[in-house]
């Protein structure tokens, strides 16, 4: 191996292969993001004419990182059988989150026609469905642009509408918006957001909206653990040049899509990507089998000693939870049952990867955000059919216990809830199940049943 070529990154002078104009923004630049969203733009057989302009979500620090490697990265795809290493080439450029100048040039761009987002469910600041205009942070940003247009501003509905402003004064024709992020119907969602915040801003912007910006709605699924420590150590073994930026993920990959596009898209159709009508049976499969799973595991795995997904699934408690859930969810998704029987045979395999080491605790971030959208459906629809909803109630009674440990929690949406810790069970029960919205004395019980049985 070259010693310098190991030391030191890899650049587009290396590859003669220089970056394709950007023509999408992405906010959020983190793991999934670069394992999905930019992988699927690499392999689509269009990708030299749809480069990417990535703004990271909150740190600069990976912003810092892909700088120097020209926005080039390696993909470690931890396949049971060994593992598989790709370039990904498609970042065309990457910026720090208060970049503000050069995120509104892009807006400005008539070349640039999409804009995608990874920034997790509390990053689009939507409260029952609206814009939390409540909200301090979004409130500032608000006030900002009132009195500047193009003043600086941190939330991401902000963000969006400052762009929009300047794309509007540039008359640079129409733009689409295109979440990935795990939230039932992702494009309304950020329709909704976008059109408040315009409202609030400037009134006349949304006419505009309505008829240059389109929404696009997504169901997006890969798992994308934290990289290993050592993960570019092993890049650099492999393709003799450092990466401070590698990804690891597993070898599954699906993104469904609808909606319709404003001015064009790279043809990721040709990547494997699938575009469909009706979306949410789509949504429900993911949500409820693979995410409501993932948050079952995350607050009862480590109950019983579980620190992975791997353990968890592995687990003969947990993992026979795991099997009643699948049960209990798939009656409300809408689709045949064959798809969904492999769909939960390749979940399984899947949570079983020895290669990838998925952290409960990683899962279990920001639960407040998490359960109302990936189990409540399902109890919901279960104690509509006249059903107690066993399985959700206990995904809901493992999330209880979670936020009664105290320093474990990592949640901003449950600050102010330290009577959860203190109250005795059964009320720390009811109040957990009023602020979600889906208190019911029948239910209330059947929770703390299940909490006690869970410790």
């Amino acid at each position: 191996m070259n010693i310098r070529a190991a030391t030191s990154p890899l650049t587009r002078i290396d590859l003669n292969r220089p970056a394709a104009p950007v023509r999408i923004i992405h906010l959020g630049l983190g793991n999934f993001s670069r394992a999905h969203l930019a992988w699927y733009t690499t392999h689509a057989p269009d990708a030299d004419r749809w480069g990417i302009a990535a703004f990271t979500g909150r740190s600069p620090d990976l912003a810092d990182r892909l700088w120097p490697q020209n926005g080039l990265f390696h993909l470690v795809i931890r396949d049971p059988t060994g593992d598989r290493v790709e370039l990904i080439d498609s970042l065309a450029a990457v910026h720090a989150a208060d970049e503000h100048i050069a995120w509104l040039s892009y807006f400005a761009d008539p070349a640039v026609c999409l804009v995608t987002s990874t920034i997790t469910e509390a990053g689009y600041r939507s409260a029952d469905g609206r814009l939390a205009t409540s909200d301090p942070a979004v409130a500032a940003d608000l006030a900002i642009l009132r009195g500047d247009p193009a003043g600086p501003v941190g939330t991401a509905p902000a963000k969006f509408v400052a762009g929009l402003l300047a794309r509007r004064d540039a008359g640079a024709g129409g733009i689409s918006f295109c979440p990935c992020d795990n939230m039932p119907r992702n494009g309304d969602v950020v329709a909704t957001v976008i059109r408040d915040a315009a409202e609030a801003v400037d009134p006349t912007l949304t006419t505009w909206i309505d008829e240059h910006v389109t929404f696009v709605t997504t169901m997006v699924d890969r798992i994308t653990p934290r990289p290993d420590p050592h993960l570019g150590e092993f890049v650099a073994q492999v393709t003799g040049f450092a990466d401070r930026a590698a990804v690891e993920t597993e070898p599954f990959s699906e993104w469904v899509l609808s909606g319709r596009f404003a001015a064009g898209r790279p043809a990721w159709d040709a990547a494997g990507a699938r575009f469909v009508d009706d979306i949410a049976p789509f949504e429900r499969r993911k949500l409820h089998l693979l995410n409501g799973a993932h948050t079952l595991m995350a607050y009862a795995g480590p109950l019983l000693g579980c620190e992975t997904v791997r353990d968890a699934i592995g687990h003969p408690v947990v993992g026979g939870w795991v099997e009643q859930w699948w049960t209990e969810a798939r009656r409300s998704i809408g689709l045949p049952a064959p798809e969904l029987d492999a769909y939960t045979d390749a979940l399984r395999a899947r949570f079983a990867n020895p290669r990838i080491r998925h952290l409960l605790t990683q899962i279990g971030a920001d639960g407040s955000q998490k359960v109302p959208i990936r189990i409540l459906p399902v109890l919901r629809a279960e104690r509509d059919a006249g059903r107690p909803g066993d399985a959700s109630c206990r995904a809901v009674a493992a999330w209880v216990l979670h936020l009664r440990a105290g320093d474990a929690v990592h949640d901003s949406g449950v600050s102010g809830w330290d009577d959860v810790r203190t109250l005795p069970l059964p009320e720390a029960v009811a109040r957990v199940l009023r602020r979600i919205g889906v208190y019911d004395p029948d239910v209330a019980r059947l929770v703390v049943t299940l909490a006690e049985e869970m410790t």
